[in-house]
C-alpha cells in the first residue's frame, strides 16, 4: 500500500546535457532560465515543494542529490504543464510518463537514469511540451515559456498600481510586483505579456514589448528599445537595443548596442557598443558550434545570435558574428568579428587568444559576484577548477 507523505522529487540532466554546454558546464540542466523562471522553479512551484538535482559529480556538491525509499525522477529538459504536472503528482510505483515515445518521468526506488523499463506502466501523455534540447532552444521557446511563467505567477493575483504617465497596451497582461520603479515610458503587451519582478526599475523613457519578464532587482536602462521574446534573470542591467534575448542571472548589457537571438549565461558582462550579428547576409541557415559533436552544426533557425557560457565578458566595440558560442571564463577584446566557437578561459580576439589562468579568473569572478552582494563559495571555485580541466582540449 502507498504511504502517505510528500513525494520526493529529482530532476535529472537527461541525454541532452552536452548539447546544451557551455551553459550547463556550470549548472544542472534545471538551473536553466527559460521564461521568466528557471526549470526548477518552475516545477517546485507547480509542485509545491523542493526538489533535488541528479548531475554531473563535480557539481553535485553545489547541487547535492536528496534520496529516499521512493522517488520521482523528472528529466529536466522537459517544461511543466499542467496536465504533465497532475499526471506526475499521481504516479506510482513500476509507472513512467512519455511524451514521444520518450521517458519523461517515472518511479524509483533509487536515484538511477539507467533503467530497465521492462514491466513498467508507460502512460503516454499526448501534447506539446517543450523540451530543451539544444542552446538555441532556449530563446527559441522563450515566448512560450514567458506566457506560462507570467500564468503561473500571476494567477489570482492583482498587479501592482501602474503610473499613469506609463503608456500601457494590453493592460490586464501587464504586472507589477511590489516595489518597483517605473515612470515614464512604453509597455506594449498587445503580443504577450509583460512581468515586472520585486524591487525592478525601468528607467524613463524606455519601451518594451512583451512577452518580457524580468527578475527582482532587475533593471532596464533609459531608452532601452525591448522586444520581446526577453527575459532577465535577477540583479540584471540592460540597455540599448535587444531582441528575444535571455539574460540568465547577474548580467550586465548596460549600454548601446544590439544583442538578440541570444543566450548569455549568469555573470555576464557586455560592454559599451557590443553588437551582435543574428542573421546573415545570404538569409541561410545558421550553423553553431555542438560540444557534443565537436564541430559546427545545422541549427534549423534563419535567426540566430549568440550563447555565452557563465563569467564572460566582452569589451567595448566587440562584435559577434552570427552563431557563435563563447565558453565559460573567457575575456573577449579586440576589433572585427570575433571567431564563431571561443573556448572556456580564453583572453583574446579575433588577433589570437592565450589562456585565461584560472587564478587570475577565479579572482575576478570573485569580485563581480561580490559587487553583486553574492557569495562565490568554495563549491564555485571548484566548478570553474573543473571546467578550466574539462575546456583544456579546445584551447590550442
Amino acid at each position: 500500500m502507498r504511504k502517505f507523505f510528500q513525494m520526493n522529487y529529482i530532476l535529472f540532466d537527461g541525454n541532452h546535457r552536452g548539447n546544451l554546454l557551455p551553459l550547463t558546464y556550470t549548472k544542472p540542466v534545471a538551473d536553466l532560465r527559460v521564461g521568466i523562471l528557471t526549470i526548477r522553479e518552475k516545477w517546485e512551484k507547480m509542485l509545491s515543494t523542493i526538489t533535488s538535482t541528479l548531475t554531473e559529480d563535480y557539481l553535485q556538491k553545489k547541487y547535492p542529490l536528496v534520496e529516499k525509499d521512493e522517488n520521482i525522477m523528472i528529466n529536466a529538459s522537459f517544461l511543466p504543464t499542467e496536465s504533465l504536472v497532475s499526471r506526475v503528482v499521481n504516479l506510482k510505483e513500476n509507472q513512467a510518463i512519455c511524451i514521444d515515445e520518450n521517458i519523461v518521468v517515472y518511479f524509483s526506488k533509487s536515484a538511477r537514469i539507467e533503467v530497465d523499463f521492462k514491466g513498467f506502466e508507460k502512460i503516454n501523455l499526448h501534447e506539446n511540451t517543450i523540451q530543451i534540447k539544444q542552446t538555441w532552444d532556449i530563446f527559441k521557446n522563450n515566448g512560450e515559456a514567458i506566457k506560462a511563467d507570467f500564468k503561473l505567477l500571476t494567477k489570482g493575483r492583482k498587479s501592482a498600481p501602474i503610473p499613469e504617465a506609463v503608456h500601457c497596451m494590453n493592460k490586464d497582461q501587464i504586472f507589477l510586483e511590489e516595489n518597483v520603479s517605473i515612470e515614464i515610458g512604453v509597455l506594449n503587451a498587445s503580443n504577450g505579456p509583460i512581468y515586472l519582478g520585486k524591487n525592478t526599475e525601468v528607467m524613463e523613457g524606455s519601451m518594451i514589448r512583451g512577452p518580457f519578464g524580468m527578475g527582482e532587482y532587475s533593471v532596464v536602462k533609459m531608452g532601452s528599445k525591448i522586444y520581446g521574446s526577453t527575459s532577465l534573470g535577477p540583479k540584471s542591467k540592460v540597455g540599448g537595443e535587444v531582441n528575444n534575448v535571455v539574460l540568465s542571472g547577474y548580467c550586465s548589457k548596460g549600454h548601446e548596442g544590439y544583442l538578440g537571438n541570444a543566450v548569455l549565461g549568469e555573470w555576464c558582462n557586455l560592454g559599451a557598443d557590443t553588437n551582435n550579428s543574428n542573421l546573415k547576409n545570404n538569409y541561410s541557415e545558421v550553423k553553431m558550434w555542438n560540444y557534443e559533436a565537436e564541430r559546427f552544426v545545422k541549427t534549423g533557425l534563419q535567426f540566430c545570435g549568440l550563447i555565452m557560457g557563465d563569467h564572460s565578458k566582452s569589451a567595448i566595440n566587440s562584435m559577434f558574428n552570427t552563431g557563435t558560442v563563447i565558453g565559460v571564463s573567457c575575456n573577449i577584446y579586440g576589433g572585427n568579428f570575433q571567431r564563431n566557437f571561443v573556448p572556456s578561459f580564453s583572453w583574446g580576439g579575433s588577433a589570437g587568444f592565450k589562456t585565461y589562468q584560472i587564478d587570475k579568473a577565479k579572482e575576478t569572478s570573485e569580485l563581480v559576484v561580490n559587487r553583486k552582494n553574492e557569495n562565490f563559495a568554495q563549491e564555485d571555485q571548484d566548478i570553474l577548477d573543473h571546467v578550466f580541466e574539462l575546456s583544456k582540449k579546445y584551447r590550442k
